[in-house]
């Protein structure tokens, strides 16, 4: 028998063995109970790193430990496909992009095989593949059938070089194309939406139903919804029969409204300005045009306006108001309209001030108001003066309504139920609940993405793609240039096709789909992957469904989960599904941390100074001389703090970097990667096998079992049993994978220092250390198994259940102390009571020394623990 451990040779022999025995093959027997276990699917860029790693890793130990007690799994991997990344490949390389985006996923294939992780491949989908898009548009009609998505304009960032819209993200701070460097327009577009606002209700409520869910994201998907109540408010355009609304969530502070603000692309702007400010005004609109939506609304940017010179009447008091525009209010936003309110809204005050607007204080401080008479009758000019000088700031706490007519006096939290109750009552307002939720745009003008299977037919409209016809597969004689919009819109024997209703020649939509829509409902693909013929079969997915654990990044707390929730719920409603909510328990693991060296001189990417280049013991920049910061930040290849999977597991192999990925932090944390830490997990592991082996080397003459076990055998059992419980609950309930793996160590220590070699205990510890490891490690442990002679896989043996009888102790550590200080222990019968712990110190050959001639004044007894003697 090899008495080295050679992790290379052991890790190729059992992947290949495990894929002979299909262990990791989804199961069809239904007697047995499911567990869903799923990391969140990677893009295909060609090289995993190790984020992935982790996440893989910690979904594997779940996986592979639900297995063992028996659970059938269902462990799936795939790929999100699509994307811009592969169309820029096809603009930079002169490479198809579904060629780069196969080869991409055939290497990472590997990469992921190479880990040893139990997925089951024979599921495998990738988003770009016909079989898998075909259906994603299915689904669409679903939605379309629905009254779910529609057509309209939008205001969206347009590339005037490239003549393509832009997500935000590919707007840079200067208002510039990320690719052609233009300046970027807003500009109104026929989009496709998805009505994802219909559902806003029943996804915030239904947060209360994810208990498996960290609080941190459900809080987030909360604010993201965004609900608020308040009122909805009507001003008249003086001059015109025109009213502008909108909405408020301080309906109280009416009667301090000083100007009313429109968006600048709101249709009643050119309607309200005058001819004095037409100039101003259409130049002002020109330059926010070319503002994108981050800028407009970023809260350390001053907000600037201009006067479109019109007015509106305040219906509460019958005045008029000036109506500006102004760059922070969006057409896309509740109403495209504010009511500018300085006196009681921070951003409110600071552009009245910049632009000399008055500031009416219609709330004050009860203590700033006491003893003033505040009816609704009398004279609150003297309160006004008082509130005028003392607040030079905006008011914005609750507080007691002034100079508000009838409402003068009122608690500012009853006047907003009573003046939005008024306003109804004489027609110009009304209660309003409004969400910060807008409907998903889903439209994007670009090659690689699931076509939108929609015909516009002069005759019939938007005509759907019958079931039949689908999937309205992507082209392949297309040119990439980079410029003049989405490439499908040039190709015109794509484009141009009869109707499917009326014949008539009719148009593709050349529009695809954001691939956030791909991701949002892949996790019901899983359970049927091969399905030709729907898009699953709904009970196979309604018994693996929902998600028993979902693993991914924290990034994905909003909007992948939120979409993956929506999608989940209207396909419900298409009679689909019968459940709610797509997953039962979410893991948002921490990123993995690489050693760093920041110039902090520097700006840019320039500022990072790549590892290798840099002494660790005399830290400065190899160009300037100048000290450099150590810290651990997120790997990344801009940072040069990266550590390739590959060279790690050359090195080490797989199993132990596994257990550094486990070991050293709690999933939910950021890891901080360390060589010495690495090394000393393949430590640990080299212990493992020397411990196993050296055991089956001494072929020891296992002694028959006894009735009556020494007290070094209870011992030993009784930290068996304990690691299995512990174990146990750290990985089921609480994944906290690090302290299982200490739990490992702890009883790999009591085998080290067990005595009696030939006990029965020894080879039930032996045997316990392998199966409790399989998860963590699963090459080292099948090997293991192997030379203990076991003839099947250690993956297929049963998860070991803890005795609770070997969990007592028989004997306790008593500690002895005189006046607080320890003066002794000793080994007493765990049993014993108060006055048998007291006789037993008493005894104490030790402890009668240091109370000879002594008075004792006090005994104090801490059951299972101490006894303190205190003398005089």
């Amino acid at each position: 028998m090899d008495s080295r451990y050679t992790p290379a040779a052991i890790e190729e022999k059992w992947q290949k063995t495990w894929a002979e025995l299909g262990l990791d093959k989804t199961p069809t027997d239904s007697n047995k109970p499911k567990f869903y276990a799923l990391s969140m699917f990677p893009y295909p860029s060609g090289s995993l790193h190790m984020g992935h790693v982790r996440n893989y890793t910690i979904t594997d130990v779940i996986a592979r430990l639900k297995r063992m007690q028996g659970y059938r799994v269902l462990h799936p991997m795939g790929w999100d496909a699509f994307g811009l990344p592969a169309e820029n490949a096809a603009i930079d390389r002169g490479v198809p992009p579904a060629k780069w985006t196969y080869q991409n996923i055939t290497q990472m294939r590997q990469q992921l095989q190479r880990l040893g992780l139990s997925i089951d491949w024979n599921s495998e989908v990738a988003t770009c593949s016909p079989d898998y898009y075909k259906w994603t548009q299915w689904i669409f009609l679903q939605f379309l059938q629905a009254g779910l998505a529609y057509q309209k304009e939008a205001a969206v960032n347009w590339d005037p070089i490239d003549q393509t819209v832009l997500a935000n993200e590919q707007v840079d701070s200067e208002g510039r194309s990320w690719r052609s460097g233009a300046i970027v327009e807003r500009k109104l577009l026929r989009q496709w939406f998805l009505k994802i606002t219909d559902y806003a209700e029943e996804l915030l409520n239904d947060l209360e139903k994810l208990t498996g869910w960290p609080e941190r994201v459900k809080l987030m998907q909360a604010n993201w919804i965004g609900k608020s109540s308040g009122a909805y408010l009507e001003f008249p355009i003086v001059g015109s029969s025109e009213k502008i609304a909108v909405y408020t969530t301080r309906p109280d502070t009416v009667y301090g409204v000083s100007y009313v603000v429109l968006a600048p692309e709101h249709p009643l702007t050119k309607q309200v300005t005058t001819k004095t400010q037409q100039a101003a005004v259409d130049t002002f609109v020109q330059e926010v045009k070319n503002q994108s939506e981050l800028e407009r609304t970023a809260e350390d940017k001053p907000k600037r306006g201009v006067p479109t010179g019109g007015k509106v009447i305040n219906p509460f008091t019958g005045e008029e108001v000036p109506i500006w525009i102004a760059d922070y209010v969006l057409y896309e936003y509740g109403t495209g309209a504010v009511m500018g309110v300085p006196a009681h809204d921070v951003r409110d005050f600071k552009f009245a001030k910049r632009y000399d607007l008055p500031i009416d204080f219609v709330i004050a401080a009860p203590d700033d108001v006491a003893g003033f008479d505040l009816s609704p009758t009398s004279q609150t000019q003297e309160v006004t003066q008082v509130v005028q000088v003392e607040y030079n700031e905006a008011y914005t706490e609750p507080g007691i309504l002034i100079n508000s007519g009838a409402f003068t006096g009122m608690s500012s939290t009853d006047a907003k139920q009573a003046i939005v109750k008024y306003a109804q009552e004489q027609g110009f307002g009304k209660e309003h609940i409004q969400y910060r939720l807008r409907d998903w745009l889903i439209s994007r003008q670009r090659y690689w993405g699931a076509p939108i299977p929609v015909i516009h037919c002069p005759n019939c409209g938007i005509v759907p793609v019958p079931d039949q016809d689908l999937p309205v597969t992507l082209p392949e004689e297309v040119e990439f240039t980079g410029r003049g919009g989405s490439p499908l819109a040039q190709l015109e024997s794509w484009v141009n096709v009869p109707c499917p209703s009326c014949g008539t020649p009719a148009k593709r939509e050349t529009d695809t789909m954001d691939t956030f829509i791909d991701s949002s409902w892949y996790f019901l693909r899983f359970t049927d992957a091969k399905n030709e013929g729907q898009v699953f079969e709904s009970a196979k997915t309604n018994d693996w469904m929902p998600v028993d654990q979902y693993v991914g990044g924290i990034e994905h707390a909003i909007l992948h989960l939120l979409y993956s929730r929506f999608f989940t719920k209207v396909l419900r409603d298409r009679g689909l599904l019968n459940f709610d909510e797509p997953f039962e328990r979410l893991l948002t693991q921490g990123m993995v941390q690489g050693l760093t060296y920041l110039n902090p001189n520097k700006g840019g990417k320039d500022k990072w100074i790549p590892s290798h280049l840099v002494d660790p013991n005399n830290p400065r920049d190899p160009q300037t001389g100048e000290p450099l910061q150590r810290l651990y930040a997120t790997m990344s290849k801009s940072k040069g703090n990266g550590v390739a999977p590959e060279d790690v597991i050359s090195k080490y192999g797989v199993d132990t970097a596994r257990m550094f990925i486990l070991f050293k932090a709690p999933p939910e944390k950021d890891l901080e990667w360390d060589e010495a830490d690495v090394e000393g997990q393949f430590r640990f592991l080299n212990r493992v096998w020397r411990l196993v082996t050296d055991y089956i080397a001494s072929g020891v003459n296992q002694k028959t079992k006894s009735s009556e076990l020494s007290k070094s055998e209870k011992d030993l059992r009784r930290a068996i049993h304990t690691a299995i419980k512990s174990v146990t609950e750290d990985v089921q309930d609480e994944y906290q994978f690090n302290t299982a793996v200490s739990e490992l160590m702890k009883l790999s220590n009591a085998l080290t220092d067990a005595s009696d070699k030939n006990s029965p205990v020894y080879a039930e510890g032996i045997r316990t250390l392998v199966v409790l490891l399989a998860p963590f490690a699963p090459h080292i442990a099948d090997e293991l198994w192997h030379l203990l002679g076991k003839g099947e896989s250690v993956h297929t043996q049963n998860w070991p259940a803890f005795d609770t009888d070997a969990l007592v102790a028989d004997e306790i550590t008593l500690v002895i102390q005189v006046n607080g200080k320890k003066r002794a222990d000793i080994q007493v019968p765990a049993q014993a009571d108060k006055a048998e712990l007291e006789t037993y110190a008493r005894e104490s050959e030790v402890v009668q020394r240091h109370l000879e001639g002594k008075e004792i004044k006090k005994v104090i007894v801490v059951p299972g623990k101490l006894v303190n003697f205190v003398v005089g």
